[in-house]
């Protein structure tokens, strides 16, 4: 079975691994606002932030950051095509009612 999903990968072009994004390398963005904290314990910071260069130039988008962020900061981004989903927020610490 496995040999014959093989075959079939190459006979259309497709390689054993999933597809690659389409980017011509490393882009600018600079942070515009401060969304939140996430993660498991809160170590990413969510940001909306506005691409700088490329073919996705001047677009908004949400993305995760790892490491101390403010407003104003430039960020380089290996891609631009895959945006962060949005932080679940309304929850309640403390008592539950």
């Amino acid at each position: 079975m496995a040999k014959q999903q093989k075959n079939k990968d190459q006979k259309q072009g497709k390689s054993g691994s999933s597809q690659k994004l389409t980017t011509e390398g490393p882009v600018n963005a600079v942070v515009e606002e401060l969304i939140g904290r996430t993660g498991s314990r809160g170590e990413v910071t969510q940001v909306k932030c506005r691409i700088l260069s490329g073919k996705n130039e001047g677009r908004t988008m949400r993305r995760n950051v790892k490491g101390p962020v403010r407003l104003g900061d430039h960020l380089t981004l290996r891609e631009t095509e895959i945006e962060a989903r949005k932080i679940k927020s309304n929850i309640a610490k403390g008592a539950q009612s």
